[in-house]
């Protein structure tokens, strides 16, 4: 599995005011518009690009090129008609462009395996900086994930947020995680391929990529575990559990 590929693979509900509204909400319809923004910004391009690259046999940079049209458009027009940045859209223009740089390094066996380690760095870097921006990247995943799409739970989550500090930090804390993991899971693949034969790190660069994955869960539910608990107490008290 190459860090390119793997690295582009990484609407609030109101709170019913009656039993009957709670039940007009399906939980599943609640969890698939929780998904849609990594449904459009995410797999909409990384679809697009595997479509171009593998099914159409594009190059590796066209294929990129071609992809990050979407998430471009997307990005332009959230600034343009809600004055808002569309984070997710912007990390895989991001990512994209990264793949297109690093796509020219050739002939060092070397600089081959470690000009990779860059999208990890990209998404790592813009993970970091969508929290000191108050809007944690990571988020677009963890919520759909622990409130299933449930109304009540999504609206125990928007409670929290807008009133919990603790929770608030929880919040940014497992996208800091993450971060972290994704910058380090670059420097180690930097050092392997600097420092140990091209054979190894061949086989070893995967090894490190799904090892670091595997941290950022355990790690993660560090803040996702805690956050779950308070999301349960507080659908719990209100009646939506």
């Amino acid at each position: 599995m190459r860090s390119n590929d793997a690295g582009q693979t990484l609407a609030a509900l109101a709170r019913p005011d009656s039993a009957p509204a709670r039940a007009a909400v399906p939980a599943g319809g609640g969890l698939l518009s929780s998904l849609r923004p990594l449904a459009i910004d995410v797999a909409v391009p990384l679809g697009t690009y595997y479509l171009l690259r593998d099914g159409l046999g594009l190059s590796l940079w066209l294929a990129l090129a071609a992809s990050s049209i979407f998430p471009a458009i997307r990005s332009v027009a959230g600034i343009m008609a809600r004055r808002q940045l569309n984070v997710l859209a912007l990390l895989m223009l991001a990512v994209n462009v990264a793949g297109i740089g690093v796509s020219f390094a050739t002939g060092d066996p070397r600089l081959m395996i470690a000009k990779d380690s860059a999208i990890s760095s990209v998404i790592g870097i813009a993970i970091l900086a969508s929290v000191a921006l108050r809007r944690p990247l990571m988020t677009a995943g963890l919520k759909p994930w622990l409130t299933r799409g449930a109304a009540g739970r999504t609206a125990a989550w928007d409670r929290l947020a807008a009133r919990s500090a603790t929770f608030r930090r929880l919040e940014s804390l497992f996208s800091v995680i993450w971060g972290v993991v994704l910058l380090a899971e670059c420097a180690a693949r930097v050092i392997g391929a600097v420092t140990l034969p091209v054979p190894t790190m061949v086989w070893l660069g995967t090894v490190i990529l799904l090892g670091a994955l595997a941290v950022g869960v355990i790690a993660g539910s560090a803040a996702a575990g805690p956050m779950m608990a308070m999301i349960e107490a507080e659908a719990k008290e209100s009646g939506s559990a």
